[in-house]
């Protein structure tokens, strides 16, 4: 007896899906990516939203929820998908972490309604959907901003940074540039009252030539 008479003669070798429940399979997969792209486009706090990423996530989904079917259903098919899989190598960067975040959960649907738990599938979307819109809501009290001020004497700082401290909480240096008799400093700034007294403050001062406040996330500026 060969060993792939003995894989045929094992329930190894894996059963037949049927038609019906592969299309509800799909359908499910296809509908949970579809919520995760909904919450993704609402929750989305970078610089630039990418459409053709989100829709990525509904296409990985259903990919990902055909894989597992396949593998579930032929242990010699899947041997050959582990092997064919393992040589895949993705270079596309992924800068912002949430991405990241969205691709293993689009993976994980995919997987748990491959296996067919319906059930988990969905109240697993649900659960993560609601909890990652509740922090996309989540506003900080003093959100941090990035302060950028061009000026062309240095005995301008004494004036700016009195300014500063009366307008914000805390503030600290990122960056001091000199180029010729042209200065640019940035500051990174959490401002307690109105962010444009504090722009037309700054502004307002003599030889400060131009003054830009930016919505700063540590990584992106937005």
């Amino acid at each position: 007896m060969t060993f792939n008479d003995f894989i045929q003669g094992t329930d190894l070798a894996g059963s037949s899906i049927s038609a019906l429940g592969m299309g509800a399979t799909l359908l499910l997969a296809f509908a949970l990516g579809l919520f995760i792209f909904w919450i993704y486009k609402r929750t989305y706090q970078g610089v630039m939203y990418s459409k053709t990423f989100n829709i990525s996530l509904v296409a990985l989904t259903m990919i990902t929820a055909s894989i597992i079917m396949a593998v579930t259903s032929n242990i010699i098919l899947s041997l050959g998908m582990v092997g064919a899989l393992s040589i895949v190598r993705f270079r596309t960067a992924i800068k912002d972490p949430m991405d990241v975040i969205y691709m293993f959960w689009s993976i994980s649907v995919g997987i748990i309604v491959g296996a067919g738990l319906y059930m988990l599938a969905v109240v697993t979307s649900l659960i993560l959907g609601i909890v990652m819109y509740a922090f996309s809501k989540m506003t900080l009290k003093n959100e941090p901003y990035l302060l950028i001020v061009n000026y062309s004497d240095g005995t301008v700082e004494d004036a700016l940074f009195k300014v500063i401290n009366e307008k914000v909480g805390t503030y600290k240096i990122k960056s001091k540039t000199k180029t010729g008799d042209q200065f640019e400093l940035t500051v990174e700034v959490r401002s307690k009252k109105d962010n444009a007294i504090l722009v037309n403050e700054i502004d307002g001062l003599e030889n400060v030539h131009n003054t830009a406040l930016i919505s700063y996330d540590g990584e992106y500026a937005a």
